[in-house]
């Protein structure tokens, strides 16, 4: 009995260090990960280019990209990971780059409420 009472103390113990272990690696990734300068997205980048992106939504080619509103932009998008007010923000679409705020691309989807 006293084994087995051994035995299940160092399975906790070991199951709270695990767990402490991948908190803290899990938080020092997104550290990490938010500190990375991101390269402002140009509408000359090729995934950019293919996909409609400009740094401003009132030059949006309208009859190009019939879809487009004037309300739309990236701050707005649901892709969008950057903070309300910020003029530029990182977006999912387009890993390591920043997008400008007022920009707009044809991934464009309603943020939720």
């Amino acid at each position: 009995m006293k084994d087995e009472l051994i035995a299940r103390r160092a399975l906790l113990k070991a199951a709270v260090v695990g767990a402490v272990a991948v908190t803290v690696t899990g938080l020092a990734g997104q550290a990490g990960a938010a500190d990375a300068a991101l390269v402002p997205l140009t509408a000359a980048d090729p995934t950019g280019s293919a996909l409609g992106y400009g740094d401003d939504t009132t030059k949006v080619d309208d009859k190009k990209y019939p879809l487009h509103k004037a309300t739309q932009s990236c701050s707005n998008c649901v892709q969008y990971k950057g903070k309300a007010g910020d003029p530029r923000g990182g977006c999912n679409i387009y890993a390591g780059k920043s997008v400008n705020a007022h920009g707009w691309c044809s991934v464009w989807a309603q943020k939720p409420a």
